[in-house]
């Protein structure tokens, strides 16, 4: 004689959420619910909470200025309008040619002619305007037509800028390092109480600076007609400082087994 077992019941436990914890329900296997049950606690409850470590992180970087702008004029007078032309057009001609030769592409270069009556003679005037990322040839370039020149064409001083590529580099460099800077200290703070470092919690920066030149401006001003081209590239610098805050896990350091 056989006896047939009743099938047993299996329990699905459904998870609601923590506002509907005072209806916890049961989901049986008949489809039926029974109210007021605890639910049962899990292994993920009974493990303590997660430990974190609190960083912050500051970095400062600078990067010099990466184009400079320089600007050659000449005119003529002339009470014919041929020879004003040819004047201008002469000097404009060989300055051109030396760019070229020099390697400074001509996408660098722009060029501005005026032509106009003056009373009872004729005015033309060009300017040359030049673009350089490398300042060393610039200096070259500049002596060069001013000996070749002299004063027949007017030099302005050099003016260096950074384009706004460069400046968002620089303050993503600075944020990164920054971070660079947390993480190493977050490091070193669980090394010393003989805990391992896990991943980030949260990444914050907390302040973001930048500044240009260490001259400051009255002095600036004063001397900006007698600051040497060195001068010129620290004052048009750029500074960056960021501060960053950092939450890491902190987790237990493991224990190696042993081998028999």
């Amino acid at each position: 004689m056989s006896v047939q077992q009743a099938p047993q019941s299996r329990v699905f436990v459904e998870l609601v959420p923590w506002a509907d914890r005072g209806r916890e329900n049961y989901l049986l296997s008949g489809g039926e619910t029974q109210p007021g049950l605890r639910r049962p606690i899990s292994s993920a409850q009974t493990q303590t909470a997660t430990r974190e470590v609190h960083v912050s992180g500051t970095a400062e970087v600078s990067a010099t200025p990466d184009r400079a702008q320089v600007v050659v004029q000449m005119s003529s007078t002339k009470e014919a309008a041929a020879e004003a032309k040819k004047s201008v057009c002469r000097r404009l001609d060989y300055i051109t040619q030396t760019l070229q030769q020099q390697g400074v592409q001509s996408e660098n270069v722009t060029v501005t002619k005026d032509f106009q009556r003056v009373e009872n003679a004729y005015h033309m005037e060009a300017e040359v305007c030049i673009t350089f990322t490398e300042f060393g040839k610039m200096q070259n370039i500049c002596n060069f037509l001013v000996e070749k020149l002299d004063s027949s064409v007017v030099i302005s001083q050099p003016q260096f800028y950074h384009t706004p590529g460069s400046i968002e580099n620089l303050r993503r460099q600075a944020c990164v390092v920054a971070v660079e800077n947390a993480w190493r200290k977050a490091q070193e703070v669980c090394n010393l109480v003989g805990q391992t470092l896990g991943k980030p919690l949260l990444i914050k920066e907390e302040e973001m600076k930048e500044w240009e030149g260490q001259i400051d401006d009255h002095q600036s001003s004063r001397l900006s007609g007698s600051l040497t081209v060195q001068q010129k590239i620290k004052s048009a610098t750029i500074h960056a400082a960021s501060k960053v805050f950092i939450t890491f896990e902190v987790k237990g350091r493991e224990k190696k087994k042993k081998h028999i």
